[in-house]
């Protein structure tokens, strides 16, 4: 059976991706202060709580296929929105985060360029958080997107990435490359709905549909949401304002 949705017009058959950010992460100690190691920091509460109100949301949702990065937050984020779904999760490790630097590197910044970081991703040698470089970043997640795109074997995909993650990806299918990383916000526990219409005999995207942009199940409307979810992180650091959002 040749998966995804056929189409009126065309021999092309559509598959739509089901694009997340995690639920709300425990970046912050006790004392407020960052923890050294972001890859192995599980769920808050409030995370626990938006999972499970975008599992609400996403319970009519039907998935062939769910893939997450493997870092604690992404991995309890899937589970909890698969639910009962007799679908096995699957990791894939090269879609982890973009790294910054050390604790104490990332402390040594200016909060207004930790925030804002995303929108120089372009400039020569940019780097995340003094870690990691964009352009290496995305040598690594692409082609491991493409990879997972690339396996004809599912029609639905739960994707639960992360924030840099579904940037790479969302500006990879529109074209803008690093020059649109600021473009796209990307709030905890956030969905992207994106369909493809490819060509099933080379696998070959022809038409891409941007159905959902940055959906939250509390909040659809951002009413409630003016500063960006880099800006709160930035706001906690050492020297930020620790205004609240």
């Amino acid at each position: 059976m040749t998966p995804g949705i056929a189409l009126p017009f065309d021999d092309l058959r559509r598959r739509r991706i089901y694009l997340m950010r995690h639920a709300e992460a425990d970046y912050f100690d006790e004392a407020g202060r960052r923890r050294p190691d972001p890859r192995v920091v599980p769920l808050t509460a409030h995370g626990r709580q938006e999972a499970a109100a975008m599992a609400d949301l996403l319970s009519k949702a039907t998935f062939d296929r769910a893939v997450c990065s493997g870092l604690p937050r992404t991995r309890e984020t899937a589970q909890t929105v698969l639910g009962a779904r007799d679908v096995t999760l699957e990791v894939v490790s090269d879609l982890e985060e973009i790294r910054g630097g050390s604790l104490d590197q990332r402390e040594s910044m200016a909060p207004g360029d930790y925030a804002y970081t995303m929108f120089k991703a372009h400039e020569p040698d940019a780097k995340w958080a003094l870690g990691e470089r964009f352009v290496d970043f995305e040598a690594r997640v692409l082609p491991a997107f493409q990879g997972i795109l690339s396996e004809g074997n599912w029609t639905n995909l739960l994707l639960v990435c992360h924030g840099g993650v579904n940037r790479a990806i969302l500006n990879s299918l529109l074209g803008t490359g690093l020059k649109g990383y600021g473009f796209f916000e990307q709030d905890s526990c956030c969905l992207n709905v994106v369909d493809l219409d490819m060509d099933p005999e080379i696998g070959r995207i022809e038409r891409t549909i941007f159905r959902g942009i940055n959906i939250t199940a509390s909040d659809p409307a951002r009413v409630d949401s003016t500063h960006l979810s880099v800006e709160r992180l930035a706001l906690r650091q050492p020297d930020g304002t620790g205004q609240k959002s």
